[in-house]
Formats: C-alpha cells, sequence, structure tokens
C-alpha cells in the first residue's frame, strides 16, 4: 500500500496535542517514533486510524505547519494559572460534540413552535448577586431553604440537577471523553463549561472533578445562563479569573448556595468548633468546601487558612475517590453523560420518525444495542 506524506511537525503536533502518553501510542502504533522522525511514512489508512486516536482531523495531517487552534467560547483561566496553554483535543472534542446537541436540540424545539427561556441573557452585570439569586431560585421554583431542606449535599445537588433539567437547561456530567474510561478530562485544564442559548441552553460539568466542587461549578454556570454568556472555566482553587463577568458568576453563585446574610448571622455559633465548615455545610446542605469558600468570600477566614483546608479537603477526597470500586450503574452514568432531557427528546424523535439511528449513535456516542438498552430506560420505550 502506497505512503502518505506527513510534515513530521505536524505529527509531533498532533501526539502533544492529543494528551495521549506515549507508552499507548507506542503500543497502538509500533512505527509512531520513525513517523515523528520522518525516517518512515505511514500508509493513509494507518493515517486514518492516528487521527482517530489522537482526535485530530485527517486534514491536518496534510498542513506544512501546524495549526494555531482556538476554543469556540471563550477559555476563562484563575489568575496565575497562565493563558498561554492551548486547548487539549479533549476539550476541543467535547464542545464540538455538545455544539452538536445543543444545535440539534434547538433546530427542533424552534420546529415545533417553542417559546424561548426568558430566563437566559435576562441579568446585567451591574446587578447586585442577592437580588439575582432571589431571581434564579423563583425562576426555578425553589425557596431560600431549597438546599436545608434536603438530607444531605449530594441529595441538594441531584435536585439541582433536575431542577434545571425540568426548567429547560441541558445539563451533562462527564469526566471522560464521550464514553472512552481510558480518556479522563482534565479538573485543572476545565471544571466546566456553558454554551449560552435561548432555546437550548447547555452547561457541562467535569465529572472528573472532586464531587464536592461539582456544586459550585454548577451554580456558577448557572449565573452564566443568567447573563447569557458562554464560556469555559477552571475555577483554580474555587477562585475566578479576573475577567467581571467571571466575578459576577462567582458572587452570584456563592449567594445562591449560602446567603451571606445567614451565614453572618451563624458565624458566631460556629467560629470556635473544631469544623465550623462542616458545620455550614450541614446548614446549608453544601459541600464543606463550598462553605470555606463562601467563608472567605465574606472575610470570615483569610486567603491563608482557606488554601490551607482547600489542600487538605481535596487530598482527602482524592483518597475517597481511590477508594471507590470502578464500574457503576450504567443506566445512571448515561442519564448524567447524556443527559436526561436530551435523552429523552432524542427517544421521541426516534419513535416519531425525525430522526435516523445513525444520527442518534452520533450525537450520543452509543451504538447498537448499548444505545437500545439506554433508550428503554429512558421511559420512552426502546426502538
Amino acid at each position: 500500500m502506497s505512503k502518505v506524506v506527513v510534515n513530521e511537525r505536524v505529527l509531533r503536533w498532533a501526539l502533544t496535542r492529543s494528551g495521549v502518553n506515549s507508552e499507548d501510542l507506542q503500543d497502538r502504533f509500533p512505527r509512531i517514533r520513525q513517523w515523528a522522525a520522518g525516517q518512515v511514512q505511514p500508509t493513509l489508512r494507518q493515517l486514518e486510524s492516528l487521527a482517530k486516536f489522537t482526535l485530530t482531523p485527517l486534514g491536518f495531517f496534510f498542513l506544512e505547519e501546524p495549526p494555531t487552534e482556538a476554543l469556540p467560547i471563550p477559555h476563562f483561566r484563575t489568575v496565575g494559572n497562565g493563558t498561554s496553554r492551548a486547548p487539549s483535543a479533549a476539550l476541543l472534542e467535547t464542545i464540538y460534540t455538545m455544539q452538536r446537541r445543543q444545535a440539534w436540540m434547538r433546530d427542533l424545539l424552534v420546529e415545533q413552535g417553542k417559546e424561548p427561556l426568558l430566563f437566559v441573557k435576562s441579568a446585567q452585570l451591574h446587578e447586585p448577586p442577592t437580588l439575582l439569586a432571589e431571581r434564579i431560585h423563583a425562576t426555578l421554583g425553589l425557596n431560600q431553604t431549597w438546599a436545608r431542606d434536603c438530607r444531605t449535599w449530594t441529595d441538594a445537588l441531584r435536585l439541582l440537577h433536575r431542577t434545571m433539567d425540568r426548567k429547560g437547561v441541558l445539563v451533562v456530567v462527564n469526566g471522560i471523553l464521550g464514553n472512552n474510561t481510558h480518556r479522563k478530562l482534565d479538573p485543572a485544564e476545565f471544571r466546566g463549561f456553558v454554551l449560552s442559548d435561548e432555546y437550548a441552553p447547555l452547561v457541562f460539568v467535569n465529572g472528573a472533578d472532586a464531587k464536592a466542587a461539582q456544586m459550585f461549578t454548577l451554580a456558577h454556570e448557572l449565573a452564566h445562563l443568567f447573563f447569557g454568556r458562554s464560556a469555559a472555566f477552571d475555577l483554580r482553587q474555587m477562585l475566578p479569573a479576573s475577567a467581571p463577568i467571571e466575578q459576577a458568576c462567582n458572587r452570584v453563585a456563592a449567594e445562591f448556595l449560602v446567603p451571606e446574610q445567614e451565614l453572618r448571622r451563624l458565624w458566631p455559633l460556629v467560629r470556635k468548633d473544631p469544623e465550623p465548615f462542616q458545620c455550614f455545610a450541614r446548614t446549608f446542605k453544601v459541600s464543606a468546601l463550598v462553605a470555606a469558600r463562601r467563608a472567605l468570600d465574606v472575610a470570615l477566614v483569610s486567603r491563608a487558612d482557606f488554601l490551607t483546608f482547600y489542600r487538605s479537603y481535596l487530598s482527602d477526597e482524592r483518597r475517597k475517590m481511590a477508594r471507590q470500586p470502578p464500574g457503576g450503574d450504567f443506566y445512571l452514568s448515561q442519564d448524567l453523560r447524556v443527559g436526561r432531557r436530551f435523552a429523552c427528546t432524542l427517544v421521541q424523535a426516534l419513535k416519531e420518525g425525525k430522526l435516523l439511528y445513525s444520527e442518534a449513535y452520533r450525537l450520543t456516542g452509543l451504538h447498537g444495542g448499548t444505545f437500545e438498552r439506554y433508550a428503554a430506560s429512558v421511559g420512552l420505550g426502546g426502538p
């Protein structure tokens, strides 16, 4: 079979961009080092396989120089975390996948004559966080004590997921690239992103992040929708970037989860407790990490004290995650990775003949029997 001439600089760029470790590349493509050195050229079939494995558009390999890529949405990174790092292939592919889902959902809703969601892009940056937090409560139909009425903070997180879903927001939580358990998403690169849209707003939470941090990420994304701004963000150490939109979203998210007035009222009662943040966590049904972050916001603790607690808490979270057995409930995992609202709409479109199975497979990343099992679990029946 004839060989394909590939610029070795482009090939090396693709390998670095992919984030795949060298051992896995070597196992999959035994002559990869020779290709990268320009000593040997791959066949077209080998190049197609490499493009798929590294998430590189095939056409890129025929360029004379590596291309410059940028995210299709702003990427806000916490001050001091740098802004020069190019987006990973995993982040790019995840955003592109979510954009395809959103575009399909939006077109369907418009075709059905659905009305746009009035809360999207309804807020201004200058609005007081307390007033906007109250509007978010009212829009979602949650009272001021919604989280405190839950038994645990994980119950509160699930309630927020479901409530946003019912209000028209596509909520996706995934810690891997699609369904590839060998390609984890890096929380240090991004904790989540938002694709704002008046018909099919979508929020994505990095499921590889500590569970304790996901509540704040989700609230932060919710604020982004009210401001109508698409963005990806890392929230390093749960601190925002310096951009005004990020500062505003953090203030609103914090007020939505832990109202300042209540926090100040309770602080004298718990400040001498050996674990004051745990006391706040039990009261507001947020994680101790979110409680500590909120205490920093209102200057009840110093930044140094917060960072000490932050590092200790995350270290403990990682130990707990490492002890968790692999696997899990298939249907629950897919509900998070695909998004319940999106899945229900998609399966209904299949039943009505408005969608081909090949397109359903492409949109969900599930195929054949795996897709059929999940479609049946959605509650709308199988194919």
